[in-house]
């Protein structure tokens, strides 16, 4: 009798020991199903059709060796950003239409000349497939200060007297067509307007005449860029600016604005300005208004006074706000702009626009 009530123990025992040992089987099993449910759901598909892990994804850097451009804001080489940029000066008469490689420049400035004519001083960012830049024409005293601002290589064919004493100085890094930078002429038009320089043209001469190619320590870029790469800063208090004429009257040229592209294009001459090399039309995402004193020398060419405090309109997204700009020196430094509530304007990423317009000039903000 006490045998068999022990056999009944010890089976008792054994069904407890097998019912726990099944139990933890299935629990294992669930454990492992889930992990793999786990593993499944971190891979997804990219869009080139191979699988990458979300993680992986999340935590790649996507600008590794890039930085964001000291002309435009966006993203580039790292090493591009080292380079100090070119500064060309562009006939803008009708006899120099189209221009060639005008729509690679990341900064445009337009000012009057003599005789009621603009000229144009194009900024370029490190763009050393370029083979023909221009046509190439000559210096006054404001462009060059302003490819200053920049730390720009300037490059010029001939200048005026003024300029003379300005050129001659080292730190301005001026290349003269007449003297010394690697220039050819065309056969397509007449002189002075089938004057053209190259990338590898400009950086050959500024190596034969020493200049350095990099940016000067401590050097400060003139513009603050908006660092959002997804979203545009839009003045809340500004006016709607589909179309925008600067009152220039010799090209009358005027800026739509392009909703599609978040651009404004350029027209003068009673048409879109083209790229001859490209084929495509000038535009650009922001433009600023500096507006100037008129002042003359006896012979007609403007000595305006680019330092010192005056008022200017911002133009980006389809809207003009007034602003103010101010320099403290006329040769050191950069011009800075400013909303009425004081603080600095923030540019949208992208290429610039810069029309400098004597306080006399009636300029359009249109909202159509």
């Amino acid at each position: 009798m006490g045998k068999q009530k022990k056999q009944k123990h010890t089976g008792a025992v054994v069904a407890v020991v097998f019912a726990v040992l099944l139990v933890l089987s299935v629990g294992i099993f669930f454990v492992i199903q889930n992990q793999k449910k786990s593993k499944q759901v971190a891979v997804s598909i990219s869009d080139t059709g191979t699988t990458q892990s979300v993680t992986e994804k999340e935590t790649a850097d996507p600008h590794t060796g890039q930085a964001r451009s000291l002309l435009t804001g966006m993203w580039v080489p790292k090493e591009q950003t080292e380079q100090r940029p070119v500064a060309v000066m562009y006939s803008n008469i009708a006899d120099a239409m189209p221009q060639s490689s005008i729509g690679s420049a990341d900064i445009v400035f337009e000012s009057l000349v003599e005789g009621g004519i603009t000229r144009l001083c194009c900024v370029f960012d490190h763009k050393t497939t370029l083979t023909k830049i221009g046509p190439v024409r000559s210096c006054r005293t404001y462009y060059l200060l302003f490819a200053k601002e920049f730390e720009a290589i300037y490059v010029h064919f001939g200048a005026s007297e003024y300029a003379a004493a300005y050129l001659a100085r080292p730190e301005f890094h001026a290349l003269d067509g007449m003297v010394y930078c690697d220039f050819y002429r065309t056969t397509d038009r007449v002189a002075p307007h089938n004057a053209y320089t190259s990338w590898t043209g400009i950086m050959e001469s500024a190596n034969y005449r020493e200049y350095g190619t990099e940016y000067p320590a401590g050097y400060t870029a003139p513009f603050k860029f908006n660092e959002d790469d997804t979203k545009d800063i839009i003045p809340a208090s500004g006016e709607t600016c589909k179309t925008f004429y600067p009152g220039y009257l010799y090209n009358k040229p005027w800026f739509t604005y392009d909703e599609s592209t978040k651009t404004y294009l350029r027209y003068q001459f009673d048409g879109p300005q083209i790229d001859a090399e490209t084929q495509k039309q000038l535009s650009y995402k922001n433009i600023l208004v500096k507006y100037v004193t008129p002042a003359y020398y006896e012979n007609g060419t403007p000595n305006y006074k680019t330092y010192g405090t005056n008022s200017g309109l911002y133009i980006t997204d389809g809207v003009a706000i007034p602003v103010t700009w101010t320099k403290s020196s006329e040769t050191e430094g950069a011009t800075k702009y400013y909303y009425a509530d004081g603080s600095e304007v923030i540019f949208n990423q992208g290429k610039t626009y810069i029309c400098q317009i004597e306080t006399t000039q009636e300029v359009q903000i249109l909202a159509e």
